[in-house]
């Protein structure tokens, strides 16, 4: 028997947090989740979701959020506010400290996302979801048949670009240098698309916009420096994604990016530490995969738990 205050400990109030929290809590464990900021993380700021199964015509992220929320405290989850300094693994025990204080538990779910990378910009902030997107198979069935832009030059750019010409009009791929960083095989199928015009040695200096949202860009050369307009409806941005998991990087395996290194099992390489969501390697970083990462992190806890024949 090990005393401890939580059975899990969940880092994350996001989808795969609050997934994660409502399986664990079902199982009649003790369970408590930690989120820094809001409850319901990226998803907060989402409009419109349209491709969660069962809303035909799509939910509000927020709306969609709080139905998440309430289901998860319907089975007794605890939740609480502040920020994870970082977690010390005792064996079959771990401790979090949060802020000014120390919780002890048998298991800790890493579900705390991961944040898309800016321009940096005034007026992107304002824009987002009026036109300014950070994801594309999110977003995308909402510009059809009007151009839009992608700004990158990497492999998400390019992937990005190719799948926005099944609804845009146009596709001006942004790039800041005069040669693509994506792999060869991309590159020659951005190039050879009718719909993908790329703007090279280019950069966003600035953004157009009305009451209904962006309407257009400035560009800026690179080499000259001179600067031109470009009419477009959307703005999918896709220059870098950075995992929230400083805290934990000097305990568990992670990449070079800082992705929590973790499979299908959502196991790390600490044993009853997981990892749901878009912080860990994973093919696919939408609502859906956080879900079902949040689910499969929850029973793998249990699991541990039951293993080690602890469970109180």
């Amino acid at each position: 028997m090990s005393n401890t205050d939580y059975d899990v400990v969940i880092i994350g109030g996001g989808p795969a947090g609050m997934t994660a929290g409502l399986y664990a809590s079902r199982a009649n464990l003790k369970t408590m989740l930690l989120e820094k900021a809001i409850m319901g993380g990226q998803m907060m700021t989402t409009t419109t979701i349209e491709n969660w199964p069962g809303y035909p015509g799509g939910i509000g992220g927020p709306e969609l959020m709080m139905r998440f929320q309430e289901h998860c405290v319907e089975f007794g989850l605890e939740t609480d506010s502040g920020t994870v300094e970082k977690i010390i693994d005792n064996g079959t025990t771990k401790t979090v400290v949060i802020d000014d204080k120390e919780i002890t538990c048998k298991t800790i779910i890493v579900a705390t996302g991961a944040i898309p990378s800016k321009l940096g910009i005034e007026g992107e902030e304002t824009l987002v979801g009026k036109g300014v997107s950070y994801c594309a198979t999110c977003d995308g069935a909402f510009f059809r048949n009007v151009p839009i832009a992608v700004i990158g030059g990497g492999d998400t750019a390019v992937e990005e670009a190719l799948f926005l010409t099944r609804f845009a009009s146009k596709v001006t791929l942004v790039h800041r240098r005069d040669q693509l960083r994506a792999t060869k095989i991309l590159q020659d199928r951005a190039l050879a698309n009718d719909k993908i015009e790329v703007a090279w040695n280019s950069v966003v200096d600035g953004f157009e916009s009305d009451t209904s949202g962006l309407t257009g860009a400035i560009l800026k050369d690179t080499k000259t420096g001179e600067t031109r307009k470009i009419e477009l409806q959307g703005m999918f941005v896709a220059v870098g994604v950075t995992p929230t998991t400083e805290f934990i990087r000097d305990l568990v395996d992670v990449t070079e990016d800082g992705y929590i290194k973790a499979g299908e099992d959502t196991q790390t390489s600490v044993p009853g530490i997981f990892s749901a969501g878009d912080n860990r390697t994973t093919v696919l970083r939408q609502v859906s995969t956080a879900v079902g990462d949040g689910a499969v992190a929850a029973v793998m806890a249990e699991k541990y738990i039951d293993e080690l024949g602890y469970q109180e």
